[in-house]
């Protein structure tokens, strides 16, 4: 797409603000120039009045990329660089892989009460032979807490729920993530679009606010992950500008 000056003049100024520019921008700057500027009016607010740092910023972008929920590599790539160029490490950003991974728990923890509900509401008893105490003392002495989820899926599955504990054990004494990074980036992924697990989000804002993680940056972290949702113009845009300019080539 060939630009005007006035359109090179916004392009240069977005590239600016953000640190990049993507193809789908070219159909929005062609045919909806002002809805483009006042985009990244929005995109870039919270960054004005927020206060969490680029480098947690590019990691909460890295990660809600990353999940399985989005799979997004091009915005992947895009913010992996500007990660690294903010202070971030390989090995920051593999750790970040680690928590996406984890979010995968997800299935378990809202999966497990329903199962029980459901269970007693038709009559069946779920196994109670288990001696889970071990597991879940060990789980509270690290995590400060004893989900009645974990507990459900230890009564079934002992084993697993063992080897579960002894990864988040192992990513918890590992970690060279702060406490509030860690958590940040986990309620970003439970508040992404493309997942809204609201039980998740809860657990993560009282795990913020219970070490000190103040509510605005809370409302900041919701912010940033809404920000997916221009990833709805990524193929749109383009296949609406290619099947607009294919019809009007037939049409002359």
């Amino acid at each position: 797409m060939e630009l005007n000056p006035e359109q090179q003049a916004f392009k240069d100024a977005y590239i600016e603000a953000r640190g990049y520019w993507v193809e789908f921008n070219d159909g929005l700057l062609q045919h909806s120039p002002q809805w483009l500027e006042a985009y990244l009016g929005y995109a870039g607010a919270p960054n004005l009045e927020g206060t969490i740092e680029p480098r947690l910023r590019e990691m909460i972008y890295v990660a809600i990329d990353a999940s399985t929920t989005h799979m997004f590599t091009q915005g992947l790539g895009i913010h992996v660089r500007i990660a690294l160029q903010s202070g971030c490490t390989a090995a920051d950003l593999i750790e970040v892989m680690h928590i996406a991974t984890m979010q995968g728990l997800d299935s378990v923890a809202a999966g497990m009460p329903i199962l029980t509900e459901e269970a007693q509401r038709a009559g069946i008893e779920l196994p109670d032979s288990v001696d889970v105490g071990p597991i879940l003392d060990r789980y509270e002495a690290v995590f400060g807490e004893r989900p009645a989820w974990l507990e459900a899926i230890c009564k079934l599955f002992p084993v697993y729920t063992d080897a579960l504990c002894q990864l988040l054990f192992i990513a918890d004494s590992t970690s060279g993530l702060s406490d509030r990074e860690r958590t940040l980036i986990r309620l970003a992924l439970a508040s992404s679009p493309t997942h809204l697990n609201r039980e998740s989000m809860r657990l993560e804002t009282r795990r913020a606010l219970s070490i000190g993680v103040s509510p605005t940056e809370i409302a900041q972290v919701f912010q940033l992950s809404s920000h997916l949702g221009i990833h709805a113009c990524v193929d749109g845009v383009p296949l609406i500008v290619q099947a607009d300019q294919v019809g009007a080539a037939v049409s002359e």
